[in-house]
């Protein structure tokens, strides 16, 4: 498990807000213990990243098989603005899908290329992304949960 760790608010705000938006659940049964919570979203076999409000949003959390495609420790992914993530010529269209996610709350099986940090190209796939919002409807960022492509 990762030693900086986002607030358990956090972490169970990318939980409740995808259920929330989704009606799915985003871990089959969500433990109301904190180090099972985070230890289910780390080992979890699809990627979770998710950015918060910035003028030029910084992803906060990446689990365990997000670090590894990215390539970066987690100190490296909480520092990474997420356009970086894409490569600059799919940039524009990272930004429409987000407005998108922006306006309808969530946006499903999205595929796309992302760069890791030695610049390999990885594309990913069945990807969901939606808004990170409270109970209240408070904006907090957005988050994305996804597989590696072939």
């Amino acid at each position: 498990m990762p030693s900086s760790k986002p607030s358990d608010a956090k972490l169970r705000l990318i939980v409740e807000s995808y259920q929330r938006l989704t009606g799915k659940p985003l871990i089959p049964a969500v433990p109301s213990d904190t180090d099972e919570l985070r230890s289910a979203l780390w080992e979890a076999p699809r990627a979770i990243v998710a950015h918060g409000t910035e003028a030029d949003p910084i992803f906060f959390y990446g689990n365990r098989l997000a670090l590894q495609l990215f390539e970066m420790s987690e100190v490296e992914f909480a520092r990474l603005p997420s356009r970086l993530s894409a490569e600059p010529m799919t940039q524009e269209t990272r930004v429409k899908l987000l407005e998108k996610v922006t306006q309808q709350g969530y946006v499903d099986n999205y595929s796309g290329m992302r760069i890791a940090k030695s610049g390999r190209r990885f594309m990913i796939t069945d990807t969901t992304v939606w808004n990170l919002l409270d109970e209240t409807g408070i904006y907090h960022g957005q988050a994305a949960v996804f597989v590696p492509g072939a």
